[in-house]
C-alpha cells in the first residue's frame, strides 16, 4: 500500500467524512459529485483518511428490538482493583463479552460504565452473575425505557456546529 503523508484536514476532507458517516454505502462516483472532485481524487482522499485513522471501519447498524434484544442496559461498575495487570484482565474480560456494546472507564463515583444489549431478564441475570465473578465491588443497573436520541454522526461540518459566542 502506498504511504500517505498526514496533513491537516481541509473542507473537502471534512465534507467527505460527513457524507460517509451519514451513508457509508454511497458510491465513490456519487461522493465525488457531491464534493466536486474527480472520482480518482475522491478515492485517493478516502484511502488517505482510512490510512490516517479518521475512518475506523464501515458497519451496518442493526435494529436491536427486531433482533430480539429487548433490554438496553446501562451498568455502572465499581471495583477495588488498583493494579494495572488486574485492570487489564478486567477490561479484556469486558471486551470479550458480546453483550457489551460500549465500555467506558470513568472518573467519579463509578469506575466503568457499560452499555449492554440483552434479550430478556434471564439473560440480564446471567450477565450480572458473570460480571460479579470479575471482582466487581458494586454495580448499578439502569434499564432504558425508550431511546430519546441515537446517532453515530459527529458534528464535524460548520453547519452542524453550534455558533460560537462572539463577545
Amino acid at each position: 500500500m502506498e504511504a500517505f503523508v498526514s496533513k491537516v484536514l481541509d473542507r473537502v476532507d471534512l465534507h467527505i467524512l460527513d457524507l460517509l458517516q451519514k451513508d457509508a454505502t454511497i458510491s465513490n462516483a456519487e461522493l465525488a459529485r457531491r464534493v466536486n472532485l474527480s472520482p480518482p481524487a475522491t478515492h485517493t482522499r478516502v484511502k488517505r483518511l482510512e490510512a490516517e485513522g479518521y475512518i475506523n471501519r464501515q458497519v451496518a447498524i442493526l435494529d436491536q428490538e427486531k433482533l430480539g434484544f429487548d433490554l438496553l442496559c446501562f451498568i455502572f461498575i465499581s471495583t477495588n482493583i488498583h493494579q494495572a495487570e488486574q485492570l487489564e484482565t478486567l477490561e479484556n474480560a469486558l471486551r470479550a463479552m458480546p453483550e457489551v456494546l460500549e465500555g467506558h472507564c470513568l472518573t467519579g463515583e463509578y469506575d466503568y460504565l457499560l452499555k449492554v444489549a440483552i434479550k430478556d431478564r434471564k439473560g440480564l441475570n446471567s450477565f450480572i452473575r458473570r460480571l460479579n465473578q470479575l471482582g466487581i465491588s458494586r454495580l448499578q443497573t439502569n434499564l432504558s425505557l425508550r431511546e430519546v436520541k441515537y446517532s453515530t454522526v459527529l458534528p464535524i461540518t460548520e453547519a452542524e456546529q453550534a455558533p460560537s459566542d462572539s463577545r
